[in-house]
C-alpha cells in the first residue's frame, strides 16, 4: 500500500493524462490502473479535477483560432480515416460536442488563463522590486547625509576642543558696516572654517556668492566660496592654508573669482 502511495505522488499518473509520457511508460500506468482500483480511480480522479479547472477557466477563442484548432482537428481525422467536412454549420455544432474539440478548446483556455496569472504576477514583481530599489537609494542617501552630518559634527568639535585654533572677527567695510563674520583658522593643522551661525551678511542672490580670501605678504589667496541663506551649517570648512596675515571676504559672481574684486569687500580682518 506504501509502495502504491508514493507511485501515486510521484506525478507519473498527472504526465500520463497530460498524453505527456513515453509509449513504455504509458503502458506501464495502464498495467498498474489494470491491477490496482485506486491508481484507476486516482486516474478519473486526476481527469475530473483537469477538466473542471479547464472549465473555470474557460475563454472562447477568437474565430481565427477556433479555425486553426478546428482545420487540425480534421486534419488529424483524415489522417486516421475520418472524414469530417469544413464550413458547415452541422459539422461546427458536432465538433464542439467531441471529446477531442472540447480538449482543446479547455486546454487553450487554461493556457491563456495561466498566462494572464503569469503576467499579472511579473508585473506585480517588478513593481515590487522598483519600490525596493527606491527604499534602497533613499535609505543610502540618508545613510550618506548622516556621514556627512556626523563628519562636520566632528570638525565642530575639533574647532572648539583644539587650542591650535585662533578666531578672528572680521568688521564690516564702507560697502556693508553692519557685516560681521569669524574666522577660525590654525596655522599648525592649515584649516579654516568660518563660523555660518553668528555670520552678519546680506543675503546673495543666485548669482553670486562670497568668497573667503587670505592675504599672505600681500597677496590674496582663495579660500573658497559660500552662500549666507538659512539652510546653512553652524560652521563651514573652507580650503586650508599654512600662513596668513589678514582675511577677508569679497562677493563675486558664482563660483567665485581669479583675484578679489576690491570695490565688492564686505569685511576684513587681521592678526
Amino acid at each position: 500500500m506504501e509502495d502504491l502511495k508514493t507511485y501515486i505522488e510521484s506525478g507519473i499518473l498527472e504526465l500520463y493524462v497530460l498524453g505527456d509520457l513515453s509509449p513504455e511508460e504509458k503502458l506501464q500506468v495502464e498495467d498498474m490502473a489494470s491491477k490496482y482500483p485506486l491508481i484507476n480511480a486516482e486516474l478519473d480522479e486526476i481527469e475530473r479535477s483537469m477538466e473542471l479547472f479547464a472549465k473555470n477557466n474557460a475563454m472562447e477563442p477568437a474565430d481565427y483560432l477556433r479555425d486553426r484548432v478546428i482545420n487540425s482537428i480534421n486534419t488529424n481525422l483524415s489522417e486516421e480515416g475520418v472524414i469530417i467536412p469544413n464550413n458547415t454549420k452541422e459539422n461546427v455544432i458536432s465538433l464542439k460536442q467531441s471529446k477531442a474539440y472540447t480538449f482543446y478548446k479547455y486546454a487553450f483556455a487554461a493556457c491563456l488563463a495561466l498566462l494572464l496569472a503569469s503576467s499579472v504576477a511579473l508585473v506585480s514583481l517588478y513593481n515590487r522590486l522598483q519600490e525596493s530599489n527606491t527604499e534602497i537609494a533613499s535609505l543610502q542617501s540618508d545613510k550618506q547625509r548622516f556621514a556627512n552630518t556626523v563628519s562636520l559634527k566632528d570638525g565642530e568639535l575639533e574647532v572648539l576642543q583644539d587650542a591650535s585654533f585662533k578666531f578672528l572677527k572680521l568688521q564690516g567695510t564702507a560697502k556693508s558696516p553692519v557685516s560681521q563674520i569669524t574666522v577660525a583658522w590654525s596655522p599648525a593643522k592649515k584649516k579654516v572654517w568660518i563660523d555660518m551661525r553668528s555670520m552678519k551678511m546680506p543675503v546673495n542672490d543666485k548669482e553670486h556668492q562670497y568668497q573667503l580670501w587670505a592675504l599672505v605678504a600681500g597677496k590674496p589667496v582663495d579660500l573658497g566660496v559660500f552662500d549666507k541663506n538659512a539652510d546653512t551649517a553652524d560652521m563651514k570648512e573652507m580650503k586650508p592654508i599654512a600662513t596668513a596675515n589678514a582675511f577677508a571676504v569679497t562677493l563675486e559672481p558664482r563660483g567665485g573669482s581669479v583675484s578679489p574684486t576690491m570695490d565688492e569687500m564686505m569685511v576684513i580682518g587681521k592678526f
